[in-house]
């Protein structure tokens, strides 16, 4: 018996050492990008073009693509999305695509079982959301399949795929004005600090909106914490919102100072250029 054992210990250490593991012609990538306060995740391989022709060659015009290589590409979303309008629940999906010269359908598929595009297991019953995009050229040559994320803010982002000379791309919306209203109230009401006032009134600042209520929570973080040169910078970032350029020239000049005297350069350049258009914008509303 233990001899049985040990020849099949054996036979299992020489097959482990006889089994290859080479790497792999189109490597696997794993892209994760926060858009605002929700994730978003591209599990994909990247094939490389190899001299070979890609747009109606190696991707056939008018046929399923699983965008990418190997398994098929998904895509995994922390929140609900809008795509082009359409509601995207939270959860992993499969991304396909058919390509044509002139225009592609983008597939965001329910089931993510498939290996590759699935071809005669694909079902377009399991769709979740079809959708056209214009694909446009590019001047350089793209040799691995990319999958990026652009135009960043806190609310959406422009995902791109661009391969050989073509792109393609759209826009991922995220309702993150919702989530961070939600989280400034329960923070207001529990024993804010001053870092609370000042993050959410720089939150509004960034937002465009409500300066009323950004102006009085910039006061309480200044009232708690003293004079800040970031304090001072939202403040008047805000009062140049409401077209109030004297006020916020002198919030401007603070922080200016106050910045220099913490060596933070770059917020002396910034307060800087930020008080000669206040000068020239306010020059202007009095001609």
């Amino acid at each position: 018996m233990r001899l049985l054992l040990w020849a099949l210990c054996l036979f299992a250490f020489s097959k482990s050492l006889s089994q290859i593991n080479p790497p792999l012609v189109s490597p696997r990538s794993l892209l994760q990008q926060q858009v605002g306060l929700s994730e978003i995740e591209v599990d994909y391989s990247r094939p490389g073009r190899r001299s070979r022709q890609v747009m109606g060659n190696l991707i056939p015009y008018g046929r399923i693509w699983r965008v990418g290589a190997n398994e098929s590409t998904k895509i995994t979303f922390s929140d609900d999305v809008h795509i082009q309008g359409n509601l995207v629940p939270k959860g992993t999906y499969a991304l396909y695509a058919f390509p044509f010269e002139k225009e592609w359908t983008v597939v965001i598929h329910k089931n993510i079982s498939h290996w590759g595009d699935g071809r005669n297991q694909y079902n377009e019953s399991e769709d979740l959301l079809r959708f056209k995009v214009k694909p446009e050229h590019v001047p350089y040559l793209q040799e691995n399949f990319l999958i990026a994320f652009d135009e960043l803010s806190h609310n959406s982002a422009r995902m791109i795929w661009v391969w050989e000379h073509t792109k393609i791309s759209f826009v991922i919306e995220v309702d993150t004005d919702k989530k961070m209203m939600e989280q400034i109230e329960e923070a207001i009401r529990n024993n804010p600090t001053a870092d609370t006032y000042y993050q959410s009134a720089r939150y509004l600042q960034e937002e465009n909106k409500m300066q009323d209520k950004a102006l009085q929570w910039l006061a309480k973080a200044h009232e708690l914490a003293g004079d800040k040169y970031y304090i001072h910078r939202v403040w008047s970032l805000v009062l140049a919102q409401v077209e109030d350029y004297t006020s916020a020239i002198e919030h401007a000049a603070l922080s200016k100072q106050l910045a220099a005297l913490e060596g933070k350069d770059e917020f002396v350049r910034m307060n800087e250029a930020s008080i000669k258009a206040w000068r020239l914008a306010s020059k202007k509303a009095k001609d």
